[in-house]
C-alpha cells in the first residue's frame, strides 16, 4: 500500500496537522497516566504522524528512543521539520515512510511499541499487530489507544450533529476503517498470540467541573469533525445543510454553561512472549 492509496478520514491539511498536535496535548493527562516505558529503550511507534505522541513520549521517557512509521510522507515531512526544532530530542527519534502491515525490520529490533489511533484506520488490523509482535522481543510492552465512537455524546443534544456523526462513522467503515476497533483490542490481541492482555477505559467527561478545558475540547472535535467535511458531501453522506447545521451547533453548545461532553476511548497493553 502507498500513501496515496491510504484513505485517511481527515485529510492532511496544516489544520489537521496542528489539531494533532491539539489533541496529544489535551488527551495526555487521560492517555499517559498508565502507560510505562520505563523498561524499554527502543520503541516502535506505528502511524507516528506528526510526531505529536512521540515528542510526549520522548519527554516522559528520558532513556528512551523512539523509531516512528507512517505511511503518508506529508506527515512525515511535518514531523522532521518539527522535531528538529526541539535539539533535546537529537539522536533520540527518527521517522521513515513503512506500510504498518509490512514493516521493513529484522525481527526482534524494538523492546516496546505504542500505536495511537491507527487501527481504527487500517483495513486490517489483525496484520498491523502480527508484524509488531515479529518486530519485538520477548518481554516487550505494547501499548494501543483506540477508538469507540458508540460512546459520543454531548449536551443539549445537537440533531445536525448526531446525523454528522453516523454519517462519519458510516463513511470509515465504507474506507475500510472500523471506528469501534477500541472495544475489540482484547480479543485482537489473544488472537494476535500476544500475552498479559488488560484493557482500559478512558473517558473524557466534560462540565462544569472543568469549564476551560470542556471548550477546548469541544473547539478540538469540531475541528476533527470538520476535517472529514469534503469528503462526505462528496461521497453523499451529508449535505451542506447538515454540515452548515452542525457549525451552528456547535456554537451554541460551546456557550451553554450547562454543556456536557463524553467519549470514551480503549487502551489495551499486552505482553510478547
Amino acid at each position: 500500500m502507498t500513501d496515496n492509496d491510504f484513505p485517511y478520514l481527515h485529510g492532511f491539511s496544516d489544520t489537521e496537522q496542528a489539531r494533532l498536535r491539539k489533541q496529544a496535548r489535551l488527551f495526555e493527562p487521560t492517555l499517559f497516566a498508565d502507560i510505562d516505558f520505563t523498561a524499554s529503550r527502543h520503541v516502535l511507534e506505528v502511524g507516528c504522524g506528526v510526531a505529536a505522541q512521540s515528542e510526549i513520549l520522548l519527554r516522559r521517557f528520558p532513556e528512551l528512543r523512539i523509531t516512528g512509521v507512517d505511511l503518508n510522507t506529508r506527515q512525515l515531512e511535518t514531523a522532521r521539520a518539527h522535531m528538529a526544532t526541539l535539539p533535546w530530542l537529537e539522536q533520540r527519534w527518527e521517522a521513515l515512510q513503512a506500510d504498518a502491515g509490512n514493516l521493513p525490520f529484522e525481527a526482534r529490533s524494538f523492546d516496546g511499541a505504542f500505536l495511537s489511533w491507527i487501527l481504527e484506520h487500517v483495513p486490517s488490523p489483525a496484520q498491523v499487530l502480527a508484524e509488531v509482535r515479529r518486530v519485538l522481543t520477548p518481554g516487550s510492552p505494547v501499548y494501543i489507544n483506540e477508538v469507540m465512537n458508540a460512546s459520543f455524546l454531548v449536551d443539549p443534544y445537537s440533531p445536525n450533529l448526531w446525523r454528522y456523526w453516523m454519517a462519519f462513522n458510516d463513511f470509515q467503515i465504507d474506507s475500510g476503517g472500523d471506528p469501534f476497533v477500541g472495544a475489540k483490542l482484547g480479543n485482537l490481541l489473544l488472537a494476535g498470540g500476544y500475552r498479559d492482555v488488560t484493557t482500559q477505559v478512558k473517558t473524557l467527561h466534560l462540565d462544569n467541573r472543568d469549564p476551560a478545558r470542556r471548550k477546548a475540547v469541544f473547539a478540538l472535535w469540531e475541528e476533527l469533525l470538520l476535517s472529514a467535511a469534503d469528503q462526505l458531501i462528496a461521497a453523499g453522506k451529508v449535505d451542506a445543510a447538515t454540515v452548515d447545521g452542525m457549525r451552528g451547533e456547535f456554537a451554541r453548545v460551546q456557550s451553554n454553561p450547562d454543556a456536557v461532553f463524553f467519549y470514551s476511548f480503549v487502551q489495551a497493553r499486552a505482553v510478547v512472549y
